[in-house]
């Protein structure tokens, strides 16, 4: 691969691990600020029914109810990484009003490194959101995502639906982004490839579905030098 190539996608997985980070911290600081404001919350509770002003005291429970869901963290798949990633992501999704359906078990350790985890995962998960945010009719925006380990390999599944067809160039599937944020899918292929993992795209009109699956007994100091 060309030096310039190489350059460009460093740059833009730089740009994307800083995303991410910057999505997740998002996340937990709302959660820091709900827990600090817990105490308060309670007090104003414990006033509306103390004043038998049970109205009102629902009222702020339905409130108090909306505002979690914002900042709740739904998945717990047991490693660390990803439930960080996901749980941004989540968050995200919800808010573009998509549909999403997740079964995600991971275990703490991986022989995969936590960068390459993040950058993979993010990029699937960016590329459906994105393609659900092109679908007009927002009830007919979904993601559904599946990840376990299945016969000592990582599995990762994601479906998402689409506008239409997904442009291809023979067998390549094309973004349609330009520029440097079309790195995202040679990012994806170029971290299959490293953990020599296998990657399946297949798409119909409506609905485009990536899967990988990376070999977890591949030696984590051989891969780091790479």
């Amino acid at each position: 691969m060309p030096w310039f190539v190489n350059r460009r996608l460093s740059r833009f997985q730089n740009e994307l691990v800083n995303k991410h980070y910057d999505e997740v911290e998002s996340v937990y600081r709302k959660m820091r600020g709900w827990r600090h404001d817990y105490h308060n919350h309670i007090q104003v509770l414990k006033a509306h029914i103390e004043l038998k002003e049970y109205r009102q005291a629902q009222q702020y429970l339905d409130m108090l109810a909306e505002d979690l869901t914002a900042v709740d963290t739904v998945i717990k798949t047991g490693n660390v990484m990803v439930d960080a990633i996901l749980n941004s992501k989540l968050t995200l999704m919800r808010a573009h009003d998509i549909q999403v359906d997740v079964t995600a078990i991971v275990p703490q350790e991986v022989d995969i490194l936590g960068v390459d985890l993040s950058v993979l995962i993010g990029n699937l998960l960016d590329n459906a959101m994105e393609a659900c945010m092109r679908v007009k009719k927002k009830e007919n925006r979904f993601i559904r995502i599946y990840i376990d380990i299945i016969k000592k390999q990582l599995y990762l599944s994601v479906t998402n639906s689409t506008e239409g067809h997904v442009r291809k160039n023979g067998n390549q599937y094309l973004s349609s982004k330009q520029g440097l944020h079309g790195f995202g899918i040679l990012r994806i292929d170029n971290i299959v490839s490293k953990y020599h993992g296998y990657i399946n795209r297949q798409s119909e009109p409506g609905v485009f579905a990536t899967e990988v699956t990376l070999p977890l007994a591949a030696c984590l100091e051989n891969v780091k030098g790479m």
